[in-house]
């Protein structure tokens, strides 16, 4: 008995102690786990700003989306950074100036159109060629997609430096507003050949999965014209005060500088794309290809941007205080939205350089995962803004009749944010595809038979107001987000040559 007790007692102590090397053993190797999930976290967030080279048509996807989405969200996050700011400096300057910045760039939808959609195409174009592996195919379309940019430009330059007044009178504004503000237009539109080209060779970055260098040169340009607005706003220091139309020379500088450093990379030997002289040819086929791929960027696009043009010129009869609260308010909305934007953008990459690579299934679970994480994402920051509405309208102006519109524009849109994130990488992955008329095809339906008419019919006939304009485009963008998903499971885009 004494010896079965001490043998008890003996292997039960030896038991303990064996469970006290154990467990620890076992929790250290839990945090060895974690520590070298993050350090490998890390370490890819580091690689995605640098731009490391990856193959994304292979390992994992979860890892391709990382690497892809965070330069590129980084990217659009300057973008919008850099709109609120020169909305902010501008607000300075009073209702009338703001209402000329919400005109104008509503004009400026055609630049915006034609770049939209040139990027689409190239996007789709060199993807696929970096999924063959044909880095010659990728640089060639690249020098093509510059070429149509350069000569679309000329007459829109022609047109706004000759016809700004005119141009601000048929949207409305009044005569003496015009004399006044018209230099501000004028320059923006004269200057449109930088805005191409910064949409189109990043595009030409972004295919190669280059995002890196995309992310760079929106950082470089907006940093610039950061800079340069108060300094040219106001007249700081030995800068001349030049009002609006200083936003307007801090904009065409910081972007042309922007320009300057695409080329720069372009030009790398060691670069993903390397155009050298060889590739400055004009090439039909390749023009002919980008032109047909286009043309469906720019209808998508030119369907969307145009139903806000006529959203504005609905907005204009409620008075000027209205149309500068819903422009106050449409920059926030872009300023949340063009993040998500980004992880779009690393959905159409993948896409292509899948199918390119023979992996429709790849790219199809490519686009499901980055639909998903860009839903949650843009789910919280509707949120966010929500509830933040009246805070960030205050920041750019006290007047009690702008502030009520703007926050009544961002709790109603924000409401449909989860959809709109669907909507965005649903038509970035078809447009990733080489599929860009089905997005046009939708655009159409949502915008112009639907969010239009609607909005038209509850602002005036039925009395709601502007808050009927904003319940309009919830409804509209909220359709178009589910019908996208509705058609890409259809999986027609499986077959798409470009």
């Amino acid at each position: 008995m004494v010896e079965f007790g001490t043998l008890f007692q003996t292997e039960t102590r030896h038991s303990k102690v064996e469970k006290n090397i154990v467990e620890p053993r076992r929790r250290n190797k839990s945090f060895g786990t974690i520590s070298l999930r993050v350090k490998a976290l890390w370490w890819d967030i580091a690689g995605a700003l640098r731009g490391t080279e990856y193959d994304f048509t292979t390992g994992g996807i979860g890892r391709a989306i990382l690497l892809l989405s965070i330069p590129m969200v980084l990217e659009m996050l300057m973008e919008s950074v850099f709109a609120l700011a020169d909305i902010f400096f501008v607000s300075r300057l009073g209702p009338e100036a703001i209402a000329t910045v919400g005109i104008t760039e509503s004009l400026l939808t055609v630049v915006y159109a034609i770049s939209m959609g040139l990027s689409l195409a190239t996007t789709a174009i060199v993807a696929r060629r970096t999924g063959e592996k044909r880095r010659e195919g990728a640089a060639g379309a690249a020098v093509q997609s510059i070429l149509v940019g350069c000569l679309v430009s000329l007459p829109i330059a022609f047109t706004g430096l000759l016809f700004a007044r005119h141009l601000l009178t048929l949207m409305g504004m009044p005569a003496a507003l015009v004399e006044a503000l018209w230099p501000y237009t004028a320059i923006m539109l004269g200057s449109n050949l930088v805005i191409m080209l910064l949409f189109i060779i990043n595009a030409v970055f972004r295919g190669a999965g280059d995002a890196a260098i995309a992310m760079r040169v929106l950082w470089t340009a907006n940093l610039i014209n950061l800079v340069l607005d108060p300094l040219l706003i106001f007249g700081v220091g030995p800068f001349p005060e030049l009002g609006l139309a200083g936003a307007a020379i801090a904009t065409g500088i910081g972007r042309g500088l922007g320009v300057m450093y695409q080329f720069v990379q372009l030009g790398r030997r060691r670069g993903r794309v390397q155009v050298t002289l060889r590739h400055w040819q004009v090439d039909f086929p390749v023009i002919r290809r980008l032109i047909r791929l286009s043309l469906g960027g720019i209808g998508q696009y030119l369907i969307a941007t145009a139903s806000w043009i006529l959203l504005i010129r609905i907005m204009a009869r409620f008075g000027s205080e209205a149309l500068a609260g819903y422009t106050i308010a449409v920059r926030l909305i872009m300023f949340s939205l063009l993040p998500s934007w980004g992880m779009s953008n690393a959905a159409s990459t993948l896409m292509g350089q899948n199918l390119g690579a023979g992996q429709p299934d790849r790219a199809a679970r490519s686009v499901r995962i980055s639909a998903l994480v860009n839903m949650v994402f843009l789910t919280l920051v509707g949120g966010v803004l929500y509830g933040t509405a009246e805070w960030s309208v205050r920041l750019f102006t006290t007047d009690p009749a702008v502030v009520e519109i703007g926050m009544q524009c961002l709790r109603i849109i924000s409401l449909g944010y989860v959809f709109y994130a669907l909507g965005m990488v649903m038509g970035q992955a078809f447009n990733g595809a080489g599929d860009t008329w089905t997005p046009t095809v939708l655009n159409f339906i949502c915008f112009w038979l639907l969010e239009l008419p609607l909005a038209y019919l509850l602002a005036l006939p039925l009395g709601a107001g502007v808050s009927g304009v904003f319940l309009a485009i919830l409804i509209a963008e909220s359709l178009l987000g589910v019908l996208g998903f509705l058609v890409f499971r259809r999986g027609t885009w499986r077959t798409r040559e470009v």
